[in-house]
């Protein structure tokens, strides 16, 4: 996989869009093989992670519990600083650790919040398709344990200390494929 052949398939899909103006690092999420890959624009510095995509798959809609698939960019960034494992609530930080990385009872969000917004109109962007509405995440679990398997309830769980790592080399507007 390399860059400049994921950001022509990018700039064909969104013919103009000012977002691939800059030559910054491309995150593609490959559903089929549960991992993220973070492909630098000159190709030295590719990264790939073990990550958790939906139970239910690859769709769209409102309230379908599937990971959004198409093009997106990072639209904000939420946790920085905040100790590893910290527990989010509606994005703010709970004031709660959680150290239990065996979790399954309860989809917490830990560490870092990399928020989506979708950028293909009727696709992933407004109406009952709309990513960043759905509250869709790449964000750190307390449910480690199964990373690597589609158990999530829509957003992309990653482990906390990759997720923090990532997290540290990613700008707003960066794009996003789900595949």
């Amino acid at each position: 996989m390399q860059w400049r052949d994921i950001s022509r398939e990018i700039a064909a899909r969104l013919s103009g869009n000012s977002a691939l103006a800059d030559e910054r690092p491309i995150i593609v999420i490959d559903s089929l093989r549960q991992r993220l890959h973070w492909i630098d624009n000159d190709d030295d510095n590719n990264r790939s992670y073990s990550i958790s995509t939906a139970a239910n798959g690859l769709g769209n809609r409102v309230d379908s519990y599937k990971t959004p698939f198409g093009i997106h960019r990072v639209r904000q960034k939420i946790g920085e600083g905040q100790t590893r494992g910290m527990v989010f609530e509606a994005r703010e930080p709970t004031g709660r650790i959680t150290r239990n990385l065996d979790n399954r009872d309860q989809d917490e969000i830990t560490s870092r919040i990399l928020w989506l917004d979708g950028l293909e109109q009727g696709v992933n962007c407004d109406g009952d398709c709309d990513t960043y509405s759905r509250y869709i995440y790449i964000h750190g679990t307390s449910d480690e344990k199964r990373i690597g398997e589609p158990v999530s309830a829509g957003c992309i769980r990653m482990k906390n200390d990759d997720v923090i790592e990532l997290f540290e080399d990613v700008l707003v507007n960066d794009l996003v494929l789900i595949k």
